[in-house]
């Protein structure tokens, strides 16, 4: 280890650290002074040292304490301790008083500095700080400045004390001080030390907003945005984009500070807060206001009041504090972590997610609903307390569950915000107001209607009446409507009237005017309007108009016919005269009706309604199976004739041949089922109950033809049906997903398009599989010819090569060899 005596003293002693050597000298101070003697501690090591005043070489009366002397080391003859003798006092070195400018030194150690001979230990540094800002325990914190004078560096230390202003100094930083020397050590130091300028140091932070020329990022080491421009930007500038981690360099232009040399750090890398692993509960005291106010500026404008430990805090947060959009209301029960800012040591909530039980500390009024409708992004739900379907945000659903349509839910109703209303999807759903903190409940929950546990007796006052629709029809799968009816009854002696409803009916037929009637009274609960429900007729009106019983045969675009209970004649009606949901009325439905005359005296069928179906013809269905020929279709296939029965002839031994028997919808198997002219089918006879007329019942078309062709999804088979000699199939219709070829025997099915009035066929089933198509073999004279053909045949074709063929790599003739053809030898 060496040291500068020059920077101590200038009388060019030498001494050593052990100070025991004969003639070796030490330095020290005096630290007491009686008359005849004094003690001096060293000052190169851990010694406190007796000297007589006679060892001192100068004027006695000049030596004071706390001046700097030299010595030898000796002992006491009598006692063997050590002390000192050859006293020299040592002149001080006056040190300059003007500033001296130097830089803190690199890196820190936390150990007290060793100087001797005013030489400073080799080891520089700023003032060590620990996590909590103070120094190791039981050490003094010290850094140490360097400087230059003459080309050689010197150091020096420094305490938290020597720095004017209370600063922190970092390694790097540019300073001016005054030198010091203690006169108890000797040892030369730093204070009054200035900063000068801060080492420029290399920053970090998070892009925070990106512009078209320029940016901002957010500092990890203040609370401060700093602007940067994007020639600054040292990377891809195209995958640059907010919430990305860089680094960069502060510098000043034009008096603020700018960002420069930004580069990008991978992701994660800069940390602004310590969220706490511990989960807490708490209230919220101030929600986040919809609208901001002009003068409001704080960024956490919500307060959370939770107990931690045993202290009550009010935390602040934002609106990237909560765990999902739900909105959040005043007396929530919430559970949150803390989040502590590394730069300012500022505490917020975040994490914030509210409890189940939530809405027993609220104050808020819940509402019930259905969800109405779903859209991208939102949705309406029908609401039990009001008229209005509510508009709903997916962003409001708690416990991220998903809903669907017909869901039930439990909300809050708030109003809509201005500020809201310019984000909303139109100006209807704006002047709306919205549900909020949406909860799905269980099936079952949710209910429109109250209806009445009591059963009550009335009698019709006013019967139901059919609203005139013309352009109803099945197709268009429309429920007809009516008017609703009336029924009076009598509850604790007053009269009260009560409207109700073709869809509240029990059992077939509409109630006329007089029936006696049994009902409950449901009461809507948003309204508080009552209907009666579950009504079932008990006694008849004798005076009312007779209700008939028929079948429907005919269903076109927006009428149909009916046919009656006899089975002999049809009746035509008008949709609007339907009571009841036309998409469910097919072909053979029983249906209730009454007859009426309109214009020209025409009989036609009025409130008709959908009834429980009844037995089709007849009780005595004769066991034998018959063949017949039609010799007349139903009036629904050929409308040209006058008579609605179709005919059909017995063409075998089973019955008697040349017979004819009637038959009419009911007497199809598949009412759908097109019967033609000549067709053979097979049926059962059976009467009439009203009438004991014999009819064919059960009849069956025995339909065989071949497929004439296919052609990809649709064919046709010869088979003639009208005008048409060929007859339509798609192969959809084929059963058990067979593909048909051409000439392959089928049974099928003809139906006629109500509509376009075009027949094709069903139901189609292959009976059995055509010819295969077989090549079509070599003409007998060419055969003849090949066999009499030689080589030595001057008349025989022969081969003249123009071009020798080359293969794909240029490579002449083929690589198979070829064979001499053997003459009347076919291959």
């Amino acid at each position: 280890m060496s040291f500068d005596p020059g920077m101590l003293h200038s009388n060019g002693h030498t001494a050593y650290a052990n100070g025991t050597g004969p003639g070796i000298r030490e330095i020290g101070v005096v630290e007491k002074l009686l008359t005849s003697y004094g003690f001096i501690q060293c000052s190169e090591r851990q010694a406190r040292l007796f000297f007589h005043c006679s060892q001192y070489n100068g004027n006695l009366q000049e030596l004071k304490i706390g001046d700097d002397v030299e010595f030898e080391l000796s002992s006491d003859r009598r006692t063997g301790k050590p002390i000192a003798v050859k006293l020299l006092k040592i002149k001080p070195e006056v040190l300059p008083e003007e500033r001296i400018s130097g830089q803190v030194g690199p890196d820190l150690h936390a150990y007290p500095f060793t100087v001797l001979h005013g030489y400073i230990h080799p080891v520089v540094s700023s003032i060590p700080m620990h996590l909590d800002g103070k120094s190791a325990p039981g050490q003094v914190p010290t850094g140490s400045v360097c400087y230059e004078r003459n080309g050689e560096v010197f150091y020096l230390t420094y305490t938290p004390d020597d720095v004017e202003g209370n600063l922190h100094l970092d390694t790097g930083d540019k300073v001016s001080f005054y030198m010091d020397t203690n006169k108890h050590t000797g040892a030369v130091s730093a204070r009054n030390i200035q900063l000068v300028k801060k080492k420029q140091m290399r920053c970090q932070g998070v892009v925070c907003a990106t512009k078209e020329a320029f940016g901002f990022i957010e500092r990890a080491d203040v609370v401060k945005e700093i602007f940067f421009h994007y020639s600054e930007f040292k990377g891809d500038l195209e995958a640059l984009q907010a919430g990305d981690d860089v680094e960069f360099t502060i510098k000043d232009r034009n008096g603020k500070e700018v960002a420069t040399d930004v580069r990008l750090l991978p992701q994660g890398t800069v940390i602004f807060e310590d969220i706490s692993i511990e989960q807490f509960e708490g209230t919220v005291v101030k929600v986040i206001p919809k609208v901001p106010t002009k003068n409001q500026n704080d960024p956490l404008p919500g307060r959370i009041s939770a107990r931690i430990g045993f202290t009550d805090k009010e935390l602040p947060f934002g609106e990237k504090d909560t765990k999902s959009k739900v909105t959040l209301l005043e007396g929530d029960h919430i559970q949150f972590n803390i989040s502590t800012d590394r730069r300012d040591k500022l505490e917020r909530a975040t994490n914030i997610d509210i409890y189940p039980d939530t809405f027993d500390f609220t104050k808020e009024t819940r509402e019930m609903g259905v969800i109405a409708a779903i859209r991208d992004g939102f949705g309406f739900i029908k609401c039990v307390d009001r008229d209005a379907r509510m508009f709903f945000h997916f962003s409001e659903v708690l416990e991220e569950s998903q809903l669907h349509i017909s869901d039930e839910v439990e909300f809050t109703v708030v109003p809509v915000g201005p500020l809201y209303n310019l984000f909303a999807k139109d100006m209807l759903s704006a002047q709306r107001n919205h549900a909020v903190r949406i909860k799905k409940l269980p099936k079952g929950t949710v209910s429109f209607h109250t209806q009445s546990e009591q059963r009550f007796v009335g009698v019709v006052e006013k019967e139901l009446v059919a609203t005139s629709n013309k352009n109803t029809s099945p197709t268009r799968g429309k429920e007809k409507e009516t008017e609703e009816g009336t029924i009076a009854y009598e509850d604790c002696g007053v009269k009260l009237t009560v409207p109700f409803h073709a869809k509240d009916l029990e059992g077939g037929g509409l109630p006329q005017a007089g029936d006696k009637v049994e009902f409950s009274i449901n009461e809507v609960k948003r309204t508080g309007l009552q209907s009666a429900v579950s009504i079932r007729v008990l006694n008849r009106n004798s005076s009312n108009t007779k209700r008939l019983h028929g079948f429907v045969a005919t269903l076109k675009d927006n009428f149909g016919f009916i046919e009656t209970a006899n089975h002999d004649q049809e009746i035509f009606f008008h949709y609007s005269e339907m009571c009841g949901d036309l998409e469910n009325l097919e072909l053979g439905d029983t249906v209730e009706y009454t007859l009426s005359k309109g214009k020209g005296n025409k009989v036609s069928a009025e409130k008709v309604t959908k009834v429980a179906a009844v037995n089709g013809i007849g009780d005595d269905v004769v066991a034998t199976v018959m063949m017949g020929k039609v010799i007349r279709p139903l009036r629904s296939v050929d409308p040209s004739q006058t008579e609605y029965q179709g005919l059909i002839e017995v063409a075998e031994e089973g019955g008697v041949k040349g017979q004819n028997y009637p038959f009419g919808i009911m007497g199809m198997a598949n009412k759908a089922d097109c019967l033609q002219k000549g067709e053979l089918v097979k049926f059962q006879v059976c009467t009439v109950t009203q009438t004991a007329q014999k009819m064919a019942c059960n009849v069956v078309p025995q339909r065989r033809a071949m497929v004439e062709c296919v052609k990809d999804q649709f064919g046709f088979i010869t088979y003639e049906v009208g005008e048409s000699k060929k007859l339509f199939f798609h192969v959809k219709e084929v059963q058990d997903g067979l593909e048909l070829q051409t000439g392959d025997e089928v049974e099928f099915s003809v139906v006629l398009n109500q509509r376009t009035g075009k027949c094709s066929a069903c139901n189609v089933r292959r009976v059995s599989e055509g010819p295969k198509p077989v090549a079509t073999p070599r003409p007998d004279r060419l055969v003849n010819r090949l066999k009499s053909i030689t080589l030595d045949d001057a008349s025989a074709p022969r081969l003249v090569i123009v071009r020798q063929p080359r293969g794909p790599d240029n490579s002449k003739g083929f690589n198979v060899e070829r064979k001499t053809r053997q003459p009347g030898v076919i291959d």
